[in-house]
């Protein structure tokens, strides 16, 4: 059975109301308007059949015209009432297909009756809600890509590192591979919650930021001396600040990882650790080309890249400074960036969760320079 559109059936029923309308007017007319008619005539001295005829000849005649014209009025407007109505709901219908191909940027005017621009704005919501969806999922998979390469690319790097006879296997070699193990065993049970709907809130507590940062620079040591790259490390003797564990962890490895990759050949990175009664600061410094001023201040925006072609030839996303700024804020610190011919640094402080700590050197008289 042919089915047809809404314009058809809107103008089928305004026809038929007409039809139903004129076949009335006409059945009063010619039975109740035609005795009236011949009752009137007789009374003024016409014969019935004198009276019919006349009735037939005048009054017909101009019915059969009123029905006509009637009829074509009726068939125009309701042409243009179907054309009027259909017209808004044919272009939901063509915002849904272009919806269900994946244009969730599509959006409707809310114009018309007052339905009809209820279903506009109905439509207009489910699209939003659709691209936010999309943007959601997009970032989510970005994200959960960024933080599995991370401990994969330490754990690559010392297995290269193995292989090559650049570092020797031992117990500290060993503990280091675990350590990356475990991450990724944390990572995908987080991703696996997070996808389930119940991702890992994040546990701040007292955490040592001297010894995470030597972490994650034994971490980072093998990409470092595959290009000839010096690391040296100053910290005080503690430092405690408040912040998920696995949060810092990623906070340095992504720093140190963005240093190791912008850093020249046989040049330097320096991690600097200090510490007070209200902050933890962490500096995280690399020769090699700066940042340029205008592009400094938009490095820690998701997905923003300075230089596309090198960050894609180099393996950056674009992301993870953007989670640096993330997991910091969200610890109550903040980060910041420095730039100039030759150097970056990047620094982000946390609240500290002891006292003041207390620089020594190994002579017991100031801070301590450890280099690598």
């Amino acid at each position: 059975m042919r089915r047809f559109g809404i314009g058809v059936h809107i103008a089928a029923a305004s026809i038929g109301v007409s039809a139903l309308a004129l076949a009335i007017v006409a059945v009063g007319v010619q039975r109740v308007g035609g005795g009236e008619f011949e009752q009137l005539m007789v009374q003024h001295g016409s014969s019935v059949a004198a009276a019919r005829d006349m009735f037939q000849s005048s009054v017909t005649w101009v019915l059969v015209a009123a029905v006509a014209a009637a009829v074509s009025t009726t068939l125009f407007l309701a042409a243009s009432l179907a054309r009027w109505m259909a017209r808004p709901v044919m272009r939901v219908s063509e915002g849904a297909a272009r919806l269900a191909a994946g244009e969730y940027d599509v959006r409707l005017d809310e114009t018309g009756p007052r339905e009809v621009r209820s279903l506009a704005r109905s439509f207009n919501q489910l699209a939003a809600d659709l691209e936010r969806q999309d943007r959601f999922r997009q970032e989510f998979i970005e994200n959960a890509a960024h933080e599995l390469r991370t401990p994969l690319t330490n754990l690559q790097g010392y297995l290269e590192a193995l292989r090559d006879g650049v570092i020797t296997p031992g117990r500290d070699v060993f503990a280091s591979l675990h350590e990356e193990v475990e991450r990724l065993v944390r990572l995908s049970a987080s991703l696996e919650s997070t996808v389930r709907g119940v991702g890992r809130e994040p546990s701040p507590r007292p955490t040592d930021v001297v010894s995470a940062a030597s972490a994650a620079v034994e971490a980072v040591r093998p990409l470092l001396e595959r290009r000839s790259i010096r690391i040296s490390v100053i910290t005080p003797g503690s430092a405690s600040a408040f912040i998920d564990p696995d949060h810092l962890a990623e906070v340095l490895s992504n720093l140190l990882h963005n240093a190791a990759r912008y850093a020249d050949d046989a040049g330097e990175v320096q991690v600097r650790v200090r510490a007070d009664a209200r902050r933890v600061t962490t500096e995280v410094v690399n020769s090699g080309p700066g940042i340029p001023a205008d592009d400094l201040e938009r490095v820690f925006e998701r997905f923003y890249r300075v230089d596309r072609s090198r960050d894609r030839a180099r393996g950056g996303a674009g992301l993870g400074l953007a989670i640096v700024r993330l997991r910091v804020m969200s610890a109550g610190g903040a980060v910041t960036a420095e730039s100039r011919s030759g150097r970056t640094c990047f620094s982000f402080w946390l609240p500290a969760a002891t006292g003041v700590a207390t620089l020594v050197r190994s002579d017991g008289e100031g801070a301590r320079l450890r280099p690598a």
